[in-house]
């Protein structure tokens, strides 16, 4: 993995993250430990190239390194922290984000293993990073050098990258997903739904009929692969889009409340506090000093 390391270091020397030009390929570098980062981890897989960190979503945590990657089927709320960086050794890793329709053409062909099933479990998990994994991630990060190159040569190794990773031990967990028709990829559906229609008021039996699940079922599923009822997905899209809000577009709370589908700002205000740690003015003006130049 040293020359992954030293080919993230290349990219990410004056920044902490830097968006490569390939669209699904994004570098990271981290100097020191973190504290938690609440986030929404869209389907992708996580590298360590040095260092370590964890995401914990619900009650289960995930820590990975250089020996291990992270992979995600859905789209999923967590909080993610570097565990182990110091300046002369940062934590340097990179997020590359999956298609799942690419997953599911390649697990179609037939020429691949069958896997065993993983239907009771959640949609993220850690898997065991081989070289035949890691080095057309070496190769993607090698065309950043090579612009002209790259419109030709990335779409090839990152096709490549999909069909090493059906090749994993975390092959099983991905298919569940991209396959149509299973309860992993209705759960998909429902979270594409809710994430566009965050605002709007929340009826289970409709959301249950709209990707053909049983209301019983779409509770059942869902809990199981995000960790949270789709109720509870809501409401973190709402207070995070809020906090958004109130951070960068300046909204007071009463006002970003309403703007996220909250009919009571007191009640915003309790389930604020409770996901983030502090009433919403308090975590924002905080927010603003720790970002402020020193």
């Amino acid at each position: 993995m040293q020359t992954l390391a030293e080919s993230i270091a290349q990219w990410t020397r004056d920044e902490e993250d830097f968006q490569s030009p390939i669209a699904n390929l994004f570098l990271y570098r981290r100097s020191a430990p973190t504290t938690p980062h609440v986030c929404l981890v869209e389907p992708s897989i996580v590298l360590v190239a040095q260092g370590a960190k964890q995401l914990v979503i619900g009650e289960q945590s995930y820590r990975y390194d250089s020996t291990r990657f992270m992979v995600t089927a859905l789209n999923l709320p967590g909080s993610s922290q570097v565990l182990e960086a110091q300046p002369d050794r940062p934590c340097l890793g990179l997020v590359y984000k999956l298609d799942l329709r690419t997953i599911a053409e390649l697990a179609t062909q037939g020429a691949l293993p069958v896997p065993v099933d993983v239907a009771s479990q959640g949609a993220a998990a850690i898997g065991s990073l081989t070289p035949a994994l890691a080095d057309p991630f070496k190769r993607l990060i090698a065309l950043l050098g090579e612009p002209d190159a790259s419109p030709v040569l990335a779409p090839l190794i990152e096709r490549e990258i999909h069909y090493r990773l059906l090749l994993s031990d975390q092959s099983a967990r991905l298919r569940q997903i991209a396959a149509a028709g299973s309860q992993g990829f209705r759960i998909a559906r429902a979270l594409d739904w809710l994430r566009v229609h965050f605002a709007e008021p929340l009826r289970i039996d409709e959301l249950a009929a709209r990707v053909q699940m049983s209301t019983s079922n779409l509770h059942l599923h869902f809990r199981q692969l995000t960790a949270m009822s789709p109720l509870q997905y809501q409401k973190w899209l709402r207070l995070n889009e809020a906090r958004r809000l109130m951070l960068n577009e300046h909204l007071d709370a009463a006002s970003a409340a309403f703007k996220v589908g909250y009919e009571s700002p007191s009640q915003f205000s309790r389930e604020y506090s409770r996901l983030f740690g502090a009433p919403p003015k308090r975590d924002i003006d905080t927010m603003r000093r720790e970002a402020a130049p020193v």
